[in-house]
């Protein structure tokens, strides 16, 4: 009796084991139409700008969606299309990013696009003090 209890014991531990890992729900798989996109914007010395407007553009709508970084400089935009491009910029102060985009051809889901911040130039600054 104690042979067969002790060959049993172990089979019983390994079923236990393996039904523990196949009664665990499957994760629900994600949408390939929809993306997001976060990242950090930073000053030029690297300290991030908390209180920038990043800004999202739809090239194809031409609808502009704006987010102000939070602490530690951090935006983010979410249910994005993958089949539109987008265009992003930050602006702080007298500081601007350049331009980055987002397009079609970048497979991400979560996508990460840091912006650097760098001085206005003289006509950004015109444009600017007009609006």
């Amino acid at each position: 009796m104690n042979r067969r209890l002790f060959v049993l014991m172990p089979l019983l531990a390994a079923s236990l084991f393996a039904f523990q890992f196949t009664n665990q729900k499957k994760s629900k798989s994600r949408d390939p139409n929809v993306r997001n996109v976060e990242g950090v914007v930073s000053l030029e010395d690297g300290a991030p700008a908390v209180g920038a407007v990043v800004q999202l553009k739809n090239l194809k709508s031409l609808q502009v969606k704006s987010f102000i970084t939070q602490d530690g400089g951090k935006y983010q935009f979410q249910n994005l299309s993958t089949h539109t491009d987008y265009e992003l910029k930050a602006d702080y102060k007298e500081f601007a990013s350049p331009t980055r985009s987002l397009t079609i051809f970048d497979t991400r889901l979560d996508a990460v696009v840091n912006l650097k911040l760098e001085p206005k130039k003289a006509e950004e600054k015109k444009s600017d003090d007009k609006k």
